[in-house]
């Protein structure tokens, strides 16, 4: 005799009616909720709680809301800079070239004191 259970094909804590000893389930609403990519999800709420204006689509992760004619717009990303991109907001060009001539004054002087630099 191969190893076998006795109890395949149930599971811990089911008795022989199943899920009907467990009680009555708590009230639901349920709330259709609409992205701009045209997904509709539908969450379930406790039918005693305050339902949320926004909801993110599981989808395709963009906000959804309640109005179906009007869902609300992706949101605008930044794109990405660079620590240089910064440098030059808060820079001018002739700012930059002071600063530069003043750098390599100081390592020449530098150098000329016989300094190691590395």
């Amino acid at each position: 005799m191969a190893g076998g259970s006795a109890i395949r094909g149930s599971r811990v804590g089911a008795g022989p009616m199943g899920e009907a000893e467990r009680g009555d389930v708590a009230p639901r609403l349920y709330v259709s909720y609409f992205c701009a990519n045209g997904h509709e999800t539908t969450p379930a709420f406790a039918a005693d709680v305050q339902v949320p204006e926004s909801w993110d689509c599981p989808r395709c992760g963009l906000p959804a809301n309640t109005d179906s004619s009007n869902p609300p717009p992706p949101p605008r990303t930044t794109p990405y800079k660079t620590h240089l991109a910064y440098v030059k907001e808060r820079r001018s060009d002739a700012e930059a070239a002071d600063i530069l001539s003043e750098a390599l004054d100081a390592l020449r002087a530098r150098r000329a004191r016989g300094d190691v630099i590395y």
